[in-house]
C-alpha cells in the first residue's frame, strides 16, 4: 500500500509538472514578444508618414500603413539620455534621478520595465544605444550598448560581462545585425523584449557610404520662420543653436580645411583608407561648390541649412533601410504575428525652424516626438491615433502586455487599453521639465500643453513666462502671457500646472512656482 502511494504521489507530481509546463507554454505562447526600437534625434516632421513630401521613408511608413501613426506623442524632458530614463522606469527625471546629460549617471537598482518582463519570464536585451552613463545595465539577459554617444563608423559595443568590442562598418548597419543575431540564439520558448537603440539621426549627421548624396538634387524649403527674430521670447533670443551661428563648417557640414585632424569627426578617424577615400571624395566636392559660390550673410546660412539638411536626411535614410531590414526578419521568422513593434525617437529635433537645429525646447518641434506601432490582430492597419501619448507610457504599456502588475512607482499610464478598442481616459494635459543649464544656452523650463494653449516658465538663465495659443499661433511665435486680455487665460492654466506639478511630485517645480508668483 505505501508502494501504491508513493507510486500514485510521484505520478501525480509528475503530471502536476507537466501541466505546469502546459500551461507555461500556453501562456508565454500568448503573450506577446516586444520590439522597441529608438532613434536618436529624429524630427516627425523628416518622416513621409507625417507628410513629408519631400522624402519617402518606406522602412518607417511600414509600420503606419501596418498599423498605427500616432500624432501626439510627447516626451517629458527633451533630451537624450533623460528621456531614454523615463521610457525605461516610466518616471518622470526628478523621480529616476536622471535629469541630464552631464551632471547623472542612471540608477539600475531602481525599477524598469526590463526588470519587471524579466521577472516575468520574457527574455530582455539593449542592442545599440542607451546613453544612460557608465552603470552596468540590469534587467537585461543580454546587452551589446555604445559607450556613451558612440561612433557612427568602427564603433565600440559594451557587451554582457562589460567586455569591449570594436565592429567594422556602419553603426546602424552593426546594429541591426546584432539585434536579428541576437534573435537567432535567443530561447525560442520564451516571449521577448527587445531594445534597437539607434544612434542616427544624432549629431554629426554621418550617413552610410552607400547614402552619402541621396538627397543632393533636391533644394529643401526654408521653414517659414527661418529668420525668426525671437520678439516677445527672451528664452529663444537667448539660445546659442542657431545654423547661421553655432552650426560649424567642419564639425558638423564636414568642410574640413586640408589637414586640420582637430576638426575632424572622431568616427573619420577611425575609417579605414577605403573608408576614408569614398568619405573625402564626396565631401571635398561639396567644399568645392562652396568655394565657386562664395555665398555671403543668409545666402551662406541658406547654403548651411541645404547642407544640414542632405546630411541628416541621408542619416534618416540609412535608418529607414534598417528598420525596414528588421521588419523583414520578423515577417519572414514568422514573429510578426505575436510581436508589438513601437518606432520612436528620443524626442523631436529641430529642421531650421527657428534657424534651429538641437532639441531642449518645450515648443512642439523638440517636445513632440514621431510614434509609430503595429500589433497584428489587435491594431487595424491606417490606424490613427490623436490621444496624447507621452514616453513614460512606454513602460507601463509593456508591462501590462505582459500580464504583469504595474509598479505603482510608475507615473505613465497604459496605452494598452486605447489599442484595443476598451475603455480608456486620455490625457487632457501635458507635463515637461527640462533641466540642463549650460548646453546651447537653453534656459531650463517646465510647463503644460492643453489641447489649445501652452504655459512656460523659464528659470535660472532666463527668468520668463511664456504662453502660446496654439490655435491661432501652432508655430508658438507670438508670446501672449503679457496680454491684458488673457490674465483670465494665465490665471487658469497657473492653476493646472500647479495641479500637474503636485500630480508628479516635482518638488523643485514647486518652489519654483511658489517664487515666480
Amino acid at each position: 500500500m505505501k508502494q501504491f502511494k508513493k507510486w500514485f504521489c510521484t505520478k501525480q507530481a509528475l503530471l502536476l509538472a507537466l501541466l505546469m509546463t502546459i500551461l507555461t507554454g500556453i501562456l508565454n505562447a500568448q503573450r506577446p514578444n516586444i520590439v522597441l526600437i529608438i532613434s536618436d534625434d529624429h524630427a516627425f516632421q523628416t518622416i513621409s508618414a507625417y507628410g513629408n513630401r519631400q522624402i519617402q521613408t518606406p522602412g518607417i511608413d511600414r509600420l503606419a500603413k501596418e498599423g498605427a501613426l500616432f500624432n501626439k506623442a510627447y516626451v517629458t524632458n527633451s533630451i537624450c539620455g533623460p528621456s531614454r530614463a523615463s521610457i525605461l522606469t516610466g518616471t518622470y527625471s526628478h523621480v529616476n534621478g536622471f535629469k541630464d546629460n552631464v551632471s547623472f549617471n542612471f540608477n539600475f537598482n531602481q525599477e524598469s520595465f526590463a526588470k519587471v518582463l524579466q521577472t516575468a519570464g520574457y527574455q530582455t536585451a539593449w542592442i545599440g544605444k542607451m546613453h544612460l552613463g557608465d552603470s552596468i545595465p540590469q534587467g537585461l539577459d543580454y546587452y551589446s550598448i555604445l559607450p556613451g554617444q558612440g561612433q557612427y563608423y568602427n564603433p565600440d559595443f559594451i557587451q554582457t560581462g562589460n567586455t569591449t568590442r570594436r565592429y567594422q562598418g556602419y553603426v546602424t548597419d552593426i546594429i541591426t545585425d546584432e539585434a536579428t543575431n541576437w534573435l537567432e540564439r535567443r530561447d525560442p520558448a520564451k516571449p521577448f523584449c527587445l531594445v534597437i537603440g539607434h544612434k542616427a539621426t544624432h549629431r554629426t549627421w554621418m550617413p552610410a557610404l552607400e547614402d552619402l548624396g541621396t538627397y543632393d538634387s533636391i533644394s529643401f524649403d526654408l521653414p517659414h520662420d527661418f529668420f525668426d527674430d525671437y520678439k516677445t521670447r527672451k528664452a529663444a533670443a537667448a539660445q546659442d543653436m542657431t545654423i547661421a551661428k553655432t552650426m560649424r563648417m567642419a564639425h558638423d557640414l564636414k568642410i574640413y580645411e586640408q589637414n586640420d585632424s582637430t576638426a575632424i569627426e572622431n568616427s573619420v578617424r577611425r575609417m579605414t583608407d577605403e573608408q576614408k577615400k569614398r568619405w573625402f571624395t564626396y565631401y571635398n566636392k561639396i567644399k568645392g561648390d562652396l568655394e565657386t559660390k562664395m555665398p555671403k550673410g543668409n545666402a551662406l546660412t541658406e547654403w548651411k541649412f541645404q547642407r544640414y539638411m542632405k546630411d541628416y536626411l541621408s542619416t534618416a535614410a540609412s535608418l529607414d533601410r534598417n528598420i525596414g531590414k528588421t521588419l523583414d526578419y520578423l515577417d519572414k521568422n514568422g514573429l510578426s504575428k505575436n510581436t508589438i513593434v513601437i518606432y520612436m525617437s528620443d524626442q523631436g529635433f529641430y529642421m531650421g525652424e527657428h534657424g534651429w537645429f538641437d532639441k531642449r525646447f518645450m515648443y512642439e518641434e523638440s517636445f513632440r516626438t514621431p510614434m509609430l506601432l503595429r500589433y497584428p490582430g489587435v491594431v487595424r492597419p491606417g490606424t490613427v491615433i490623436n490621444d496624447y501619448i507621452m514616453n513614460i507610457d512606454i513602460a507601463p504599456t509593456f508591462i501590462e502586455l505582459a500580464g504583469a502588475p504595474i509598479p505603482r512607482r510608475m507615473q505613465g499610464q497604459s496605452f494598452l487599453p486605447l489599442l484595443q478598442s476598451k475603455k480608456y481616459t486620455p490625457r487632457n494635459t501635458l507635463y515637461y521639465h527640462y533641466y540642463e543649464n549650460g548646453e546651447h544656452a537653453v534656459s531650463p523650463h517646465f510647463g503644460i500643453r492643453t489641447q489649445r494653449y501652452k504655459l512656460i516658465r523659464f528659470y535660472n538663465k532666463v527668468e520668463s513666462w511664456e504662453l502660446f495659443d496654439l490655435r491661432k499661433d501652432p508655430h508658438e511665435l507670438h508670446n501672449i502671457y503679457d496680454h491684458a486680455k488673457e490674465s483670465a487665460t494665465v490665471a487658469s492654466l497657473k492653476k493646472q500646472l500647479l495641479k500637474e506639478i503636485k500630480r508628479y511630485k516635482d518638488d523643485e517645480a514647486a518652489a519654483i512656482f511658489k517664487r515666480a508668483l
